[in-house]
């Protein structure tokens, strides 16, 4: 297969992708052209179909599609120029070559975190957090999920290797740090993206759901919390409050998307192992990247610095 991030100038190319979108617009002349969005698990690529003829046949966005097209670039970036489209068969594509997935051992991940659920003492947090781990259609959602659409972690399983990353980075706090209540912490940890499963579809469409868009994965999570505490009988109400400042603080500042900047030395301390982990993944695919070559990278938002790769031992 022709992975997206392999494609060069020039190449004349028969393959199978994602179709991610896919719109009808009008040139400047008032011709009708399509543009699309294709996908592949290394990356996307916009295609622009400039003759709607007899070799465009119908296919609708998340279908798998074949095109034939010559890849140029436009706005220094690669673009497929296609020629023909159709929509692509049962049984010509492999679906796992156009998810992006994690490389890390799923069911072991998941164990881990199990194993995490298992240490913690509070009898109150212990039940909340296995009445959704140990559910087993919740556990599916949960290991198959992305964290983000983007920005890092956007791949299959990037739920669960988020939360594990960060929930280990708290565990590490807790034993360091006294002032911190060990079972807040990682309880907290493991909800604090909890709300990721309704804020964002799942694959193949990992996008943000209406509710995503409207409120927003922190307070969905806050929610969901909170009616599960609900239903257990005696949950302390204080104990309550500080699990869902918790998740309600995790983004730190307002500018962030955090309605709560932190109050408890628990929500700081979930706070500062949530960006470092999604920070410490941003670098890490920056760096995997097809096109990066050692070099400086350019001033990157969400890092806001200009970037590199520190120098490998010889």
């Amino acid at each position: 297969m022709k992975y997206i991030e392999t494609l060069r100038e020039g190449e004349a190319i028969r393959e199978i992708y994602l179709c991610k979108q896919a719109q009808i617009l009008k040139s400047k002349t008032g011709k009708n052209y399509m543009s699309l969005v294709l996908q592949d698990k290394t990356g996307r690529v916009d295609g622009k179909i400039w003759d709607l003829g007899p070799g465009v046949g119908h296919f609708e966005p998340l279908d798998y599609v074949k095109v034939e097209a010559q890849v140029t670039v436009f706005n220094s970036a690669n673009q497929l120029n296609i020629r023909t489209i159709r929509k692509a068969e049962s049984g010509e594509y492999d679906v796992s070559n156009y998810m992006p997935s994690t490389t890390q051992d799923v069911k072991a991940m998941y164990a881990e975190l199990m194993k995490f659920i298992e240490s913690v003492k509070q009898p109150h947090l212990k039940q909340l957090l296995l009445s959704f781990f140990s559910e087993p259609d919740f556990a599916r959602k949960f290991q198959a999920h992305s964290a983000a659409r983007s920005v890092h972690h956007g791949f299959v399983g990037g739920l669960l290797e988020h939360t594990l990353g960060v929930t280990r980075i708290c565990n590490y706090l807790s034993r360091n740090y006294p002032v911190l209540n060990r079972d807040l912490l990682l309880a907290g940890a493991m909800f604090h993206d909890i709300g990721k499963l309704e804020e964002i579809s799942e694959f193949p469409e990992n996008d943000y759901t209406d509710d995503g868009n409207l409120l927003g994965h922190i307070f969905i999570g806050a929610e969901m919390v909170g009616m599960r505490i609900r239903e257990i009988p005696g949950f302390p109400k204080p104990l309550a409050a500080e699990l869902r400042h918790c998740i309600l603080a995790h983004h730190r500042k307002p500018e962030f998307g955090s309605p709560k900047v932190p109050a408890l030395a628990e929500a700081m301390a979930l706070a500062m192992a949530d960006d470092l982990d999604a920070k410490m993944e941003q670098f890490t695919e920056l760096f995997q990247s097809a096109e990066y070559d050692g070099g400086w990278l350019g001033f990157q938002r969400t890092l806001e610095s200009n970037v590199r790769r520190s120098t490998r031992p010889e």
